[in-house]
C-alpha cells in the first residue's frame, strides 16, 4: 500500500504520531489485491473507495504492518485507522483480524468496503451485519474474526451477462463506468464518513436509497489521492 511512500516521505504525506493509549481506534478496511496489475480492476473496488476517503481526512501515519499497507489518521476526536490487506482477496481475513486484534477493535468499529456482484453499477449498500455473500474476501474475514457481527459497504459492479466472475472482476471497468466512477467513489466515502460520525443505521437510512443518475457528460474524473499505493506482488489471480 505504502508503495515508494517511504514513511510518509513523497506525496505530501508526513509521519506523526498523537495517538493516546487505551483511546478507541475505528478500522474501516477496503478489500482488492495487491499489485499494479490489479489497481482498475472491478475487484479493486475497495481500494479506490479508501484512497477516495484519504481525501477527506486529515494526513495520518503510513505504515505497512500486519500484512497490509495502512494510514492512521482522525476524524475529529475519533482514531481512524485506513487499510488495505496485501493478502490477496482470498486471505483477506489474515490481515483484518491482525489489526483488529492488535488495536483492539471491537466488530461495532470495524467497517469493510468491497465490491459487490448482485449490486448495480452505481449504486452501493451498507448492512450492519450478514453473511459473506460469496465474497471470498468476506469469507476470510468471517473466519478470522468468527463472526458475522460488523458493518459492510458494498460497492456495485454488476453481474457479467454471462460466463465466468473471475474474469469479469478482474477486468478494468469499462470506458462508460470509468466516466462515473469518481461519483460512485465520492458516494462510497460519504457513506463511510456518514457510519463514522453518525452510527451504521442512520447512515444505512441515508446511503441505502438509489441515487439520482449520474450525468456522465458532467463528470469530470478526478483521480484520487492514493497514498496508500499496492506495491508490486508477484504474479496471482485471485477471486
Amino acid at each position: 500500500m505504502l508503495g515508494r511512500l517511504r514513511r510518509g516521505e513523497q506525496s505530501g504525506w508526513r509521519v506523526r504520531s498523537d495517538a493516546v493509549a487505551g483511546e478507541p481506534v475505528w478500522l474501516i478496511v477496503g478489500l482488492g489485491n495487491p499489485g499494479k496489475r490489479y489497481g482498475t480492476t472491478r475487484h479493486n473496488a475497495g481500494f479506490m473507495a479508501i484512497d477516495r476517503l484519504l481525501d477527506r481526512l486529515p494526513i495520518g501515519t503510513a505504515r505497512s504492518r500486519f500484512q497490509a499497507e495502512f494510514v492512521e489518521t482522525r476524524d475529529g476526536e475519533r482514531r481512524v485507522i485506513l487499510a488495505k490487506p496485501q493478502t490477496f482477496m482470498n486471505e483477506s481475513g489474515v490481515a483484518v483480524g491482525q489489526l483488529a486484534r492488535w488495536f483492539k477493535v471491537p466488530r461495532e468499529r470495524l467497517l469493510v468496503v468491497y465490491d459487490d456482484l448482485d449490486i448495480p453499477f452505481g449504486q452501493i449498500r451498507l448492512r450492519q451485519n450478514g453473511s459473506d455473500g460469496g465474497h471470498n474476501g468476506m469469507t476470510s474475514i468471517i473466519q478470522h474474526l468468527r463472526s458475522q457481527e460488523f458493518a459492510r459497504l458494498r460497492v456495485g459492479i454488476d453481474r457479467p451477462q454471462a460466463g465466468s466472475t473471475v474474469p469479469y472482476v478482474l477486468a478494468s471497468f469499462p470506458a462508460t463506468q470509468q466516466r462515473e466512477l469518481p461519483q460512485v467513489l465520492d458516494r462510497a466515502a460519504d457513506a463511510t464518513l456518514a457510519w463514522l460520525r453518525d452510527g451504521v443505521e442512520s447512515a444505512m437510512n441515508e446511503f441505502n436509497r438509489k441515487p439520482a443518475t449520474p450525468d456522465a457528460s458532467s463528470q469530470t474524473a478526478k483521480p484520487a489521492r492514493s497514498a496508500i499505493t499496492p506495491s508490486s506482488s508477484p504474479e496471482h489471480e485471485s477471486e
